[in-house]
């Protein structure tokens, strides 16, 4: 069935494969992308690209009324290493673009809302191991107040004004087909670039700090998944716990070296250890595979066999 969509954000990590899967499901000239800048040659000539200042309400209302879109996927954002270092201007973008996107569908002018959270929405006191659904939050960056800020207005949108608003807590992300974006989870993409390329990699994390992560195919399926599902078994209007896999950046090394194994590693922690201390090392997503049947396919091994030869080709 052809659908109407609006990807503002389209040419980040996550973006740029969710505008390829979803042009490739519903046709190249149902999805517009749309990012403050231009993004690559190949998502460029793919369909509709429009420039698009995800802050700025009248824009973003232009190009819904001008393309008559129904479903808007909300990519924006500054991610946790950055928005440490600019913390108004990451709230700003963070906010201001959720709010833009939730009076949007508040005015009825598109039916429904994909918003990505995050696992930085947990914070140091936030149980570990399995961490659930609900639990404590007290996130500590700015990118997770503003996730967990995010998603308390998603569920008051949603009981207040019965707008269809959906979000998935993202893990770290692992992708063969863009660059790391500025998280604190990116080493575990550099490290592959860098198995291949010097056969070496300096880790900005410690050898035991351990993470929840998901390879880019499984959470570009959660994402399409969540949004396909009718809209009764969608029970959590904040944002569902996601998880596929849990790693150290030494298992992921010893996971490289079965593939290369001259493959060395070092560690030389900065700031983003004190942001992946404050995070669980595993995730229960239970509930998202209760509600809306929700499994991941990619484990650890699995992922890297992936990665290398998709890197080296």
């Amino acid at each position: 069935m052809r659908k109407s969509i609006l990807i503002i954000g389209a040419c980040g990590q996550i973006g740029t494969e969710l505008t390829y899967t979803l042009r490739e499901k519903y046709g190249n000239d149902a999805v517009i992308a749309s990012d403050i800048r231009e993004g690559n040659e190949s998502l460029m000539a793919s369909g509709p690209f429009e420039l698009l200042d995800a802050t700025n309400y009248a824009a973003i209302e232009d190009v819904v009324m001008h393309y008559e879109i129904e479903e808007v996927y909300l990519m924006a954002a500054m991610l946790s290493a950055t928005a440490e270092k600019f913390p108004m201007r990451a709230w700003n973008l963070n906010m201001n673009s959720l709010f833009n996107v939730l009076n949007l569908a508040k005015d009825k002018k598109i039916s429904k809302v994909f918003w990505p959270s995050s696992i930085a929405v947990f914070g140091p006191n936030t149980p570990k191991e399995n961490t659930e659904q609900n639990t404590i939050m007290e996130p500590s960056t700015v990118y997770g107040i503003s996730k967990q800020s995010g998603e308390r207005w998603c569920e008051y949108y949603f009981q207040k004004y019965g707008v269809d608003v959906r979000s998935v807590r993202y893990p770290g992300l692992i992708s063969w087909k863009t660059l790391p974006g500025g998280g604190t989870t990116d080493y575990a993409v550099e490290i592959y670039h860098k198995a291949l390329s010097d056969k070496k990699y300096t880790c900005f994390l410690e050898k035991d700090t351990k993470l929840p992560m998901m390879f880019m195919d499984d959470a570009i399926r959660a994402t399409m998944a969540i949004m396909d599902a009718d809209a009764q078994k969608i029970k959590i209007r904040s944002s569902y716990n996601l998880a596929a896999m849990s790693f150290t950046p030494i298992e992921i090394s010893e996971s490289i070296q079965q593939h290369i194994p001259d493959f060395k590693i070092e560690y030389e922690p900065d700031f983003r250890q004190q942001i992946a201390d404050s995070w669980p090392s595993s995730i229960d997503d239970s509930k998202a595979t209760e509600d809306w049947e929700w499994k991941s396919a990619f484990d650890l091994d699995k992922t890297t066999k992936e990665m290398l030869e998709n890197l080296a080709t």
